[in-house]
């Protein structure tokens, strides 16, 4: 298996069947959603700080908890285990800190709102794909 490295990618969302009986989202293709990738302890410290929003997503890996301490504006967040399977999603405001999800070993961070128009919810499966010109990466375990 490879390495997660800085770069960008793609991220979709997958039919899930996880939480609740609703059908999944309606259209003939996965919405995909540009994607950050933060994988050295460098760019998971920066993070979005400094930023006054982002045009996709930030993936943080390896990581179990976030804070929005000096951020400026408020983040979905998602916990995502191994198999990148949604644990947990929050909407944290500026000058929060998260608490660790156990079984989280991702992070994805976006601008509030994005999540659920992407239909991110507890129990989906979302990949990562990493762009041609990005590190090898485990986006999604088959």
């Amino acid at each position: 298996m490879g390495q997660w490295a800085d770069g960008a990618g793609t991220l979709t969302v997958e039919d899930g069947g996880g939480g609740g009986g609703e059908a999944s989202r309606s259209g003939p293709a996965p919405l995909a959603v540009p994607v950050e990738i933060a994988a050295s302890r460098r760019a998971r410290t920066r993070g979005l700080l400094g930023r006054d929003g982002i045009a996709g997503a930030m993936l943080l890996t390896p990581a179990s908890s976030v804070h929005t301490l000096g951020m400026r504006f408020t983040l979905d967040v998602a916990y995502l285990d191994r198999h990148f399977r949604v644990v947990a999603v929050r909407k944290m405001p500026s000058g929060r800190l998260g608490l660790p999800r156990l079984r989280a070993r991702h992070v994805l961070e976006a601008e509030a709102g994005a999540l659920e128009r992407w239909g991110v919810r507890r129990g989906i499966r979302v990949a990562v794909r990493v762009a041609a010109t990005g590190g090898q990466a485990r986006g999604r375990r088959g």
